[in-house]
């Protein structure tokens, strides 16, 4: 059978997914920012007509049009959308894989019959995308390289079996998909057109542009196999179960979950990932649905842990008339690798805390439960981090080399002294309204400020920190500014 193979091609994908939930009259551009200038990413039609074209700045364009809207790109929603077509795609062929940031190719090898032949197949393709609002272009031919050159350079098409040569021939070199140094070498020479290259020996081709011009070539006329490689699926993390009859006790909804999670957590198991976030749905027999979402703080896939973690949000559906359906997903996967089971402990170190931390991120937030983390820097106030505690992870040594600090730290606190101008601790002082009188001081700690950063509260310069025990029983870390005389309290040790 000879095969057959089709490039679809969308040249104002990115224009026509950003303009199909936000419509634009009139030229319209997506733009991207390289180093310090604005480029034009893509355009819709209108702005091309316009003169405008890809790559040109931003500052270029908004002289020839001043009307010009514009919209940043968002080129991770663009390459998703784009494997959402890929996937959207398979209905025409088996094997499908993106080509380029804004193509496809398809293998159609034995399939076009069933759409009643190939023109009536480009047909149905170019009416369902054009419906949905994308731009397209396709051609089929019995190669991958000259059905790509034929959509991108050739307007589309369809180039009937035997006739590569003929039917390729009048596009420009470029087409054949070689980097622009060696097509403007090429037109130099005067090769402009691929038929100029077809009556050529290879060897002085070879020597004079590179193997990659022959192979290329090679490749768009059938002498080299270019096979389409479609890309595998991510795996989908989900499970389903219809009931018999509709149920409504809690007791049932646990163990309708309980069964799902055993078959969810094998498959995460297969492919090595925890979930991070599940959702569970609830049929009722009216077609309305009731969701219990819960996060977890580190990947897991243990069933029962999970199950339990579940139990507020069942607690709280109403079955209505019954539920008669249940589905279950992991949205949110990471890599989690097998673990060596066996008499030992239930939970690995760490597991009972991070269950603790799932239960209050579900309850609050998981931006509003947080852990401090160490930092590596002298200054008080930056000598540590505040991290949602679900998204890090514990630091495991804490521990810092020099004098201790307070447990308590606060902004700094003026102190009432006899004499501001003293470097040694005051044998009696007035902070926060009570009269404190010394008893032992312990220090200096000499903290310079850092001078690539420009911090205001450091402004006055360096700082001779005192540990300062009391006679009433309050230990204060206080400090004086030689710079700006005067003391002032930043903490309270424990």
């Amino acid at each position: 059978m000879t095969r057959r193979l089709l490039s679809i091609w969308l040249p104002r994908l990115a224009s026509d997914v950003s303009l199909r939930r936000r419509p634009v009259e009139g030229p319209f551009a997506l733009t991207l920012r390289a180093g310090n200038t604005d480029h034009l990413h893509c355009l819709n039609h209108v702005a091309e007509a316009g003169g405008l074209h890809r790559g040109m700045s931003l500052a270029d364009a908004r002289a020839i049009l001043p009307e010009l809207a514009t919209r940043p790109a968002d080129l991770v929603r663009e390459a998703a959308v784009l494997a959402t077509l890929r996937r959207w795609a398979s209905r025409y062929a088996p094997m499908v894989a993106a080509d380029g940031p804004d193509g496809l190719v398809a293998d159609i090898t034995g399939v076009a019959h069933l759409f009643g032949g190939e023109e009536e197949m480009r047909g149905d393709l170019h009416a369902r995308l054009e419906r949905q609002g994308f731009t397209v272009v396709s051609a089929i031919a019995g190669t991958r390289g000259a059905a790509h050159a034929l959509s991108r350079h050739g307007g589309g098409g369809i180039v009937p079996e035997g006739l590569l040569a003929q039917g390729i021939g009048f596009l420009p070199v470029r087409a054949l998909r070689i980097d622009h140094a060696t097509a403007e070498a090429l037109s130099r020479v005067g090769l402009n057109r691929i038929s100029d290259l077809l009556p050529l020996p290879r060897a002085p081709l070879v020597r004079r542009f590179g193997k990659g011009l022959v192979l290329r070539l090679d490749q768009a006329l059938g002498h080299q196999p270019e096979p389409v490689a479609a890309e595998a699926d991510e795996p989908h993390f989900g499970v389903r179960m219809t009931l018999p009859e509709p149920i409504g006790l809690q007791d049932d909804v646990r163990a309708g979950l309980a069964r799902l999670l055993d078959q969810l957590c094998a498959k995460l198991a297969q492919h090595e990932k925890g979930a991070r976030r599940l959702r569970l749905e609830l049929g009722r027999v009216d077609h309305s649905a009731a969701e219990v979402e819960i996060g977890l703080a580190r990947p897991m896939r243990d069933p029962v842990r999970i199950a339990a973690l579940f139990e507020r949000g069942i607690a709280e559906i109403d079955s209505g008339f019954g539920i008669d359906s249940f589905r279950l997903t992991a949205p949110v996967t990471e890599p989690l690798a097998p673990e060596q089971t066996g008499a030992g402990p239930a939970l690995r170190e760490g597991d009972a805390l991070a269950d603790l931390v799932t239960r209050l991120c579900n309850r609050v937030g998981f931006d509003h439960v947080l852990r401090y983390l160490p930092a590596t820097s002298k200054i008080p106030e930056r000598s540590f981090l505040v991290a949602p505690a679900a998204y890090s992870e514990p630091a495991e040594d804490i521990s810092r080399k020099g004098p201790p600090r307070p447990g308590t730290i606060f902004p700094p606190e003026p102190v009432v002294t006899a004499n501001d101008r003293s470097a040694t601790p005051p044998a009696s002082f007035r902070w926060r309204g009570i009269s404190l009188s010394t008893l032992r001081a312990t220090g200096p700690e000499r903290i310079a400020p850092e001078w690539w950063f420009d911090d205001p509260d450091w402004r006055t310069g360096l700082r001779d920190y005192w540990r300062i025990e009391t006679r009433q029983g309050l230990q204060l870390w206080i400090y004086h500014t030689p710079q700006a005389p005067g003391w002032r309290v930043q903490g309270v040790f424990e």
